[in-house]
């Protein structure tokens, strides 16, 4: 192969102004909190900016009621419903931060409850409030996750709810 059929690759400009643009962006953050990763930016690339403010353990309570509800009808064919709550408690806050943690994380709040079941039986429920974690920040959905300990089914959260809790 000859020198004469070598060619060497030239970005375009637009390419250029581009990665131009991106680097410039990226020397405009003031290091506060901000968006976990990329997926998280919003158009302007910028993504949220977390305050760690959020409703108390008690506020969720409304929202796993009905959504325990939801589920079971819809996928388990169940008519158990959540009847009360009890012994509602903070378990962590911002968990994960601090110098070993991830300093980009969402802001959350864990909490724990005792809640009583239409069948008779008491059963822990572990759930967290998450600083916009409506769908797409959008406040559609209520931000709250949860798992109520023998009744996750599918294994959703793992053994005992585990991964509901920090």
């Amino acid at each position: 192969m000859g020198l004469r059929h070598m060619r060497i690759a030239i970005p375009s400009p637009r390419i250029a102004v581009f990665a131009i643009l991106v680097a410039a962006f990226g020397m405009l953050s003031d290091g506060s909190a901000r968006a976990a990763n990329p997926l998280e930016l919003n158009f302007w690339l910028s993504g949220p900016r977390y305050d760690g403010q959020m409703g108390d353990c008690s506020q969720a309570l409304g929202a796993i009621s009905y959504q325990f509800a939801e589920k079971e009808s819809t996928y388990w064919n169940s008519a158990l419903r959540i009847t009360g709550f009890a012994d509602v408690r903070e378990v962590a806050f911002r968990p994960w931060e601090g110098p070993n943690g991830a300093y980009n994380a969402i802001p959350r709040r864990f909490c724990t409850a005792s809640a009583m079941i239409n069948d008779g039986h008491p059963r822990r429920v572990h759930y967290s409030i998450i600083e916009d974690g409506g769908f797409a920040g959008s406040g559609l959905t209520s931000g709250v996750e949860w798992c109520v300990v023998g009744l996750d089914r599918n294994w959703a959260y793992g053994r005992g709810c585990r991964a509901a809790r920090p």
